[in-house]
């Protein structure tokens, strides 16, 4: 498999590591667009929210849960912070890879741009 993320799992490309667990990787991104700006990943591949199914529903909860943990870490929890899954090319979705990106540090405006 020919995917960046599923190497950075496997320690094959390097990364800043800001999170991991048994499920759950995260790390910052290395073209930020805010001051914060966290990927969370899982480890298992999965390739975008359409491919989730009901026996992914721990995993989600997982991912939920390391992005609560991201955000008191990277202290954007009480200023807020957006959370954001790009699925398909018309969705942004750049990296065939389920992830989540964590971005605060500054005000978030909608719409994004």
């Amino acid at each position: 498999m020919d995917c960046i993320f599923c190497k950075i799992v496997q320690g094959e490309i390097p990364s800043k590591i800001v999170y991991e667990d048994d499920a759950v990787l995260a790390f910052d991104d290395i073209n930020p667009e805010a001051p914060v700006h966290v990927l969370v990943i899982p480890k298992k591949h999965i390739a975008s929210f359409n491919e989730l199914t009901a026996q992914d529903g721990e995993l989600l909860v997982k991912i939920m849960e390391s992005i609560q943990r991201i955000a008191i870490l990277k202290k954007v929890d009480q200023s807020g912070y957006r959370i954001v899954n790009n699925c398909g090319a018309d969705g942004g979705q750049t990296v065939g890879h389920l992830h989540f990106h964590i971005m605060g540090g500054r005000e978030m405006l909608w719409p994004a741009g």
